[in-house]
């Protein structure tokens, strides 16, 4: 357990697998308190680098007394170690007091965030709020968990206590490798690979605007039981989650046309882009199920740059040197079809069902820009509308002429997928990335 003003870390064994387990009390009494911890954190963290072990870190309390320089300064090396662990080994943090100052922002460093529901994280507090906008807030408000989880997107899963959060971080670490380079690891499974998938069949509507719940069809292409949806209530029109195939650990991403359509905004956009860098980095295959008319439009959006947040999902695609598999559930459409992991941008597996409409755009809006005159002209526009749309349909949207033009790779029936996902999956274990000779990319995050 952590003293106050004190971190104790150590190695220990999480299912089998040795991990570093750092505990972070309060910010100490004196001034020496708050340096002595950071660097007890320090090197906890550049021993787990070296051993090529996991972190594990549960954060009580973190903050720096006013007069504390040199115990500020000492947090920097914490973040420095921290960011030389990204990319390297997995970094998951368990958040169960209050975090509050400049320190906070050592939290959207780790790879994974777990909040429980009485912890509180800010920069600035409520009355540094109230004196700059006049706005009064409290903790919870400013920076609660309902906040972390929703609106800012901090907390990727939320624990009612301190052990439901260690829990919820051994969750988290048995889906990831202890090393980027080291094996993922393997679950044993009694659900056939070649169990059909008859409940995503049945889920999915013919009707192009039909909502459902894509949760429903992540959970019957995976292993039975082995779905974790990580920030389920932060930007909910797209589904991230962590699953099982085969006993194999992806990453998934998935349009949720439940909640506006599935369209992609800008926190969709950056939310996708995280799920796909942390699962590249991590060495996880990728699972993408697209069923999307495209960017959201508004005014608002693009003012607050829908095109640099739409471009961070492409780029995180591109770089990944990971399996890729996609699966067209039902519409792709125009750019936000190239952001979901389309052929062209190097995925190694695209399958459609065959109700699946990939094209430029949608039959609705394409008969607006090619038949305006035309449906304007019209006796009865109504109908020359709905001609149109389905002419356009048959002649420009089906899952056939995109295999034809390579943008798929083949046209399954629905209840296979789960089948052909597992073997694709077997088949691309041993994949190996060949990167070109550079510092690293330029992303526009």
């Amino acid at each position: 357990m952590a003293r106050p003003g004190a971190a104790w870390a150590g190695l220990l064994e999480v299912d089998g697998r040795t991990a570093m387990y750092v505990e972070v009390g309060g910010p100490g009494p004196g001034p020496r308190a708050a340096e002595a911890e950071a660097d007890a954190v320090a090197g906890a963290f550049r021993q787990a680098g070296e051993l090529g072990v996991p972190v594990l870190a549960v954060v009580g309390a973190l903050a720096v007394e006013p007069t504390d320089l040199a115990g500020l300064a000492a947090w920097g090396r914490v973040a420095h170690a921290a960011v030389r662990l990204s990319g390297a080994v997995p970094l998951l943090v368990a958040v169960t007091g209050p975090c509050h100052g400049g320190l906070a922002t050592l939290l959207g460093l780790a790879d994974h965030v777990v909040v429980t529901r009485d912890a509180t994280a800010y920069v600035n507090g409520p009355s540094a709020v109230e004196a700059l906008t006049a706005l009064h807030t409290t903790p919870a408000t400013l920076g609660g968990a309902a906040v972390h989880a929703t609106a800012t997107g901090l907390a990727t899963l939320l624990a009612e206590d301190r052990d439901d959060a260690v829990a919820a971080l051994a969750d988290l670490l048995s889906y990831l490798p202890s090393t980027w380079d080291g094996p993922a690891p393997l679950v044993a499974t009694t659900d056939p690979p070649d169990r059909p998938s008859r409940v995503a069949a049945r889920t999915v509507p013919t009707r192009p605007e039909a909502a459902y719940d894509v949760r429903d069809v992540v959970a019957d292409l995976a292993d039975a039981g082995s779905v974790t949806e990580l920030w389920a209530d932060h930007a909910p029109n797209v589904v991230t989650a962590y699953a099982r195939l085969g006993g194999r650990p992806v990453a998934v991403v998935a349009n949720q046309p439940r909640v506006r359509a599935g369209t992609l905004d800008l926190a969709a956009s950056s939310k996708v882009a995280r799920h796909v860098q942390a699962a590249d980095g991590a060495g996880l295959a990728l699972l993408t199920l697209v069923d999307t008319p495209g960017f959201e439009p508004g005014r608002d959006l693009e003012w607050r740059g829908m095109i640099r947040h739409g471009a961070e999902a492409v780029h995180a695609y591109c770089a990944a040197t990971v399996p890729r598999m996609c699966v067209v559930l039902r519409k792709a459409y125009g750019g936000a079809y190239i952001v979901m992991d389309s052929r062209s941008t190097g995925s190694d597996l695209v399958l459609a069902w065959p109700g699946a409409e990939v094209a430029v755009m949608g039959a609705p809006g394409a008969v607006a820009v090619l038949h305006r005159r035309e449906v304007a002209e019209a006796a009865d526009p109504d109908a020359v509308r709905r001609a149109r749309e389905a002419e356009y349909r048959a002649t420009f949207c089906t899952p056939d002429l995109a295999a034809a033009a390579g943008a798929v790779d083949e046209v399954i029936a629905p209840e296979a997928t789960r089948a052909h996902l597992v073997a694709a999956l077997a088949r691309l274990a041993g994949k190996r990335p060949h990167l070109p000779a550079r510092r690293h990319a330029v992303g526009p995050c």
